[in-house]
């Protein structure tokens, strides 16, 4: 009977021992979600959607239109400003329809360049993580610069025309508010076309043609499918020893029975002890519950460097914040790593089950 005694408590104290030193060397946590950029796509004018040209859960590349909004009063409100610049040159005794061809042309190409800026930005962070290839950025890099050069052509042939008003007509104020009417009108034409921010899926879509699309509101939301990290929530006990770089397994519940390799890619550096995870404002962890009081956890973005980021050709398909069981390798101790794998391999074939 002692004997069983001292057994149990020998067993009872190592695992004691094991758990305050996995705590903190190989932490493990199942409050972990997955993440990626939602981007809603809000329209810069206001106006009846005429065309929706994709589904829930399609499949778009970057620069895809996805809504079309009805462009007749806005071509219309063009054919008046065209209409104010060439009654204001014929005081003047010039030309404006040269003009107008090259100042349609400044309109698009600050377009193009805005929308190219920001796919090419979104590359750029992904670049820094190397979790796209050098080749790709490179190519963004390309397509960015030859957007700059064709606006600063295309800026530099409106000059030209300008100038080719002479004088007198370039200085002239009437002249000169007939081609800001004129610009304003051009960009309200290309923002009738919505486009995707990046590649990604179309998410929740509740519009159709008849909508009633207001400037400033969110209309359809793309989740961008190059941009994909999981975030655990992980107590201060937890993160005392991890790093940037620190390596890390995971296990997502969607995809049972594979336990993934990723590291440590940032840390949140405060929470808020209460409120939602917003963009601007202060993380916010889900709460949890734990022993004689609350742990305070705090979010670590892991990414997946191996898995092309959530590529649409991956067979590896991530839900946005669906679950995932998260284990750090903080120190390099080989047995409580052997433990911590064997543990993970352990959950991946338990989640077949939940």
């Amino acid at each position: 009977m002692k004997r069983t005694i001292w057994s149990t408590v020998a067993v009872l104290a190592l695992f004691l021992v094991w758990y305050i030193a996995a705590d903190r060397m190989t932490p493990i946590t199942g409050n972990a979600r997955v993440k990626a950029i939602a981007t809603q796509i809000v329209p810069q004018v206001t106006g009846t959607v005429t065309e929706v040209l994709v589904q829930n859960g399609d499949v778009v590349a970057a620069g895809d239109v996805l809504v079309r909004i009805d462009r007749r009063p806005y071509e219309i409100d063009r054919d008046r400003a065209e209409a104010d610049l060439a009654s204001a040159t014929q005081e003047v005794g010039a030309s404006s329809a040269e003009v107008s061809a090259a100042q349609a042309k400044v309109a698009r190409a600050q377009v193009d360049l805005e929308t190219l800026r920001l796919q090419s930005e979104r590359i750029f962070a992904l670049e820094k993580k190397g979790l796209v290839p050098i080749a790709q950025a490179d190519d963004a890099r390309g397509k960015l610069a030859e957007a700059k050069a064709n606006l600063e052509n295309s800026t530099a042939d409106l000059e030209k025309a300008k100038q080719r008003l002479g004088e007198e007509g370039q200085d002239n104020a009437k002249i000169q508010r007939a081609l800001a009417a004129l610009a304003d009108a051009d960009l309200n034409l290309e923002w009738t076309e919505l486009k995707a921010p990046a590649e990604g899926l179309v998410s929740n879509l509740l519009i159709a043609p008849g909508t009633y699309a207001r400037s400033g509101s969110d209309l359809v939301t793309v989740l961008d499918a190059t941009d994909v990290w999981i975030e655990a929530y992980m107590t201060e006990n937890n993160i005392g020893l991890a790093q940037v770089g620190t390596p890390v397994d995971v296990v997502l519940n969607m995809h049972p029975g594979r336990v993934l390799k990723g590291e440590i890619e940032s840390f949140s550096g405060a929470i808020s002890v209460s409120g939602s995870d917003t963009p601007g404002q202060i993380a916010s962890a889900p709460s949890t519950t734990g022993f004689l009081r609350e742990a305070e956890r705090f979010p670590v973005r892991i990414i997946l460097p191996g898995y092309e980021a959530g590529s649409l050709e991956d067979d590896l398909r991530f839900q946005l914040n669906g679950q995932a069981d998260v284990i750090l390798y903080t120190t390099d101790s080989t047995l409580m790593n052997f433990i911590g794998r064997l543990y993970m391999r352990a959950v991946a074939f338990l989640s077949y089950a939940y």
